[in-house]
């Protein structure tokens, strides 16, 4: 599967997704690597714990490494920039211009 199909997947099936923001980052945007690597960044609580069941199915035939981040702790690290990180939404986008 192309980090489009995995993002266009993971947007479809994950509904608690849309509380989040939701990178891929690593060797998986170039098509290298075993793994695909994703950072979630949103809130703790109930909507996280949504978030983790629905990702557990929605992953279960895919090898995901997940990292969860609260806010905060994302903007203090710079995370998303210093890790060249692409939501989700944007990796369904491009894949769709090049249709």
């Amino acid at each position: 599967m192309s980090v489009s199909d995995v993002a266009r997947h993971l947007l479809k099936t994950c509904q608690a997704l849309k509380f989040f923001e939701c990178f891929m980052f690593g060797s998986s945007l170039f098509g290298v690597g075993t793994d695909y690597d994703m950072l979630v960044i949103g809130p703790a609580g109930e909507a996280l714990i949504q978030l983790k069941a629905e990702l557990k199915l929605a992953g279960a035939e895919l090898p995901l490494d997940i990292l969860y981040m609260l806010p905060k702790e994302a903007e203090e690290t710079d995370f998303v920039v210093k890790q060249k990180c692409v939501s989700l939404t944007h990796l369904v986008t491009l894949d769709s211009l090049f249709v």
